[in-house]
């Protein structure tokens, strides 16, 4: 099992990096919520990985953080119906903390809204993961203690506004995360959206 890549990022797109490492390239897929925290292209990288072996390909997943890997590990391993690709589109669409909080409080809204992921889906996926027995008390504390700062919830509230619009999830995470960075992060979820649809509108 390989567990780790640790080398030069040489090439990275929102849904995938390739890592030199010792000279052999590893293409890895990965979310955009560690697209975010990719090093420049050229500079050492270390990112966490999961092989996923299937009759017809060797697939790398690599994540930039432990609970990314988990949650996608989780989703892959015990929730019937998701693979990989949906599992990536998990975290594409939402955060750890928020996609925990969402499953504690039954949430089955907000995780439809999801790229790829239906009500039904969604449900399974409340269902199966608050039935894993300590998951959801673990889940509780770590959402209390970890809560996603108020910035966070109103981008992530966009993006999930745009993707509901029929706006590629990709597109609508990069321009809400520039938007912030450009206009302040204290812009509310729907003055985010507001601004989104402007430059959608004018391709700017």
């Amino acid at each position: 099992m390989i567990t780790f890549l640790h080398g030069r990022l040489v090439h990275a797109l929102p849904t995938q990096a390739t890592i030199d490492v010792g000279g052999v390239g590893y293409e890895v897929f990965i979310p955009l919520s560690s697209y975010d925290k990719l090093p420049a292209v050229g500079q050492p990288i270390e990112i966490l990985t999961h092989l996923h072996v299937r009759e017809d390909a060797q697939i790398l997943y690599g994540f930039m953080g432990a609970p990314e890997r988990d949650l996608f590990r989780l989703l892959v391993n015990h929730v019937s119906g998701i693979g990989p690709k949906l599992a990536l589109a998990v975290l594409s669409g939402m955060s750890v903390n928020n996609f925990k909080a969402a499953v504690v409080n039954n949430d089955v809204v907000s995780l439809s809204k999801i790229s790829g992921v239906g009500k039904k889906t969604a449900e399974r996926m409340v269902l199966e993961l608050k039935d894993r027995v300590g998951v959801a008390a673990a889940w509780e504390a770590a959402s209390a203690a970890h809560a996603p700062t108020p910035e966070q919830e109103q981008a992530n509230e966009a993006v999930l506004a745009l993707i509901a619009l029929g706006y590629k999830q990709i597109d609508a995470h990069k321009l809400v995360r520039d938007l912030q960075e450009r206009e302040g992060a204290g812009k509310s979820a729907e003055e985010l959206v507001k601004l989104a649809l402007k430059k959608f509108a004018t391709g700017r």
